[in-house]
């Protein structure tokens, strides 16, 4: 049995597919499909129940996953030992954030660091959902909330202002009415953030017009003349063919946090740039 082959299998665990499996951990499907099919005969046991909707595990495939995710946790604790003795500034550096803070705040940092340390590779993931810091998915991940897992050292880096946008020369509607105006807001997925329901407080007579999980489509959107949208400041103020409405009040402001594995705290290359981003955001 090899680690390797373990590896798979907790990917097709998590996945559900091998096609996902296959994508996640750069492999094709059916290198995936031929080395579940290996382990499964060196154990002498059936893993999966093959299903229309993927691939479940079976009573013995829960007990190899309890023991695989124990195997996983001792491997990458010490993959993350042996990145954080790394004193050199050179290697990569995996960084997560959502789409626009990595777009318009990160961006300018990251290359004022990247003409610094040019050896260093810089990995700028961009996505909706929480990356793992403890299966190094990330190296050091900016999130809107406070960061709840293990082993995680963090800290508030900002607070972030919002306002209210609309395109340039529309028709502004009357705050505490709203009625003929369109909003444009978070999908149901994110239908919970503070902005959501203050921005439907504000103009109780308005019609929701479009609903994405992406700011900067907000932003788009908003510049064609789709509706009001309550947009990060850094984002709004840079988007062509909008402009802030006045308000009585400003939406939510929200916090952001930065945090990275405590295994990594004397890489220093991930130092280097912590020392960076803190001094030009924080």
């Amino acid at each position: 049995m090899e680690w390797s082959d373990l590896r798979i299998f907790l990917a097709i665990a998590r996945e559900g597919t091998l096609g996902a499996a296959a994508r996640t951990l750069g492999q094709t499907q059916p290198t995936m499909g031929r080395r579940l099919r290996a382990l499964e005969a060196s154990l002498g046991q059936t893993l999966f129940q093959r299903t229309s909707d993927g691939f479940v595990l079976t009573e013995e495939g829960a007990v190899v996953c309890q023991h695989a995710e124990r195997m996983e946790q001792e491997v990458l604790a010490f993959e993350r030992t042996l990145a954080g003795q790394q004193q050199e500034l050179d290697g990569l550096l995996r960084i997560t954030s959502s789409d626009w803070f990595g777009s318009h705040v990160l961006t300018p940092v990251l290359a004022e660091f990247s003409r610094e340390h040019p050896r260093v590779t810089l990995e700028l993931l961009t996505d909706t959902r929480f990356l793992s810091l403890a299966r190094r998915e990330a190296d050091l991940a900016f999130r809107i909330k406070p960061f709840e897992e293990p082993d995680v050292v963090s800290r508030k880096l900002l607070r972030m202002p919002y306002a209210v946008y609309l395109k340039k020369g529309a028709r502004r509607p009357k705050p505490g009415d709203g009625k003929g105006a369109s909003l444009i807001t978070m999908d149901q997925a994110f239908g919970d953030m503070p902005d959501v329901a203050w921005l439907q407080a504000q103009f109780p007579h308005a019609t929701v017009a479009f609903r994405s999980n992406a700011r900067d489509v907000h932003a788009r959107l908003c510049a064609q003349g789709v509706g009001l949208a309550v947009l990060p400041r850094p984002l709004g103020d840079a988007t062509q063919g909008i402009e802030r409405l006045p308000m009585k009040e400003d939406p939510p402001p929200r916090d952001t946090w930065i945090g990275y594995h405590r295994d990594l705290r004397r890489l220093a290359r991930l130092r280097a740039l912590l020392d960076l981003v803190i001094e030009r955001l924080a």
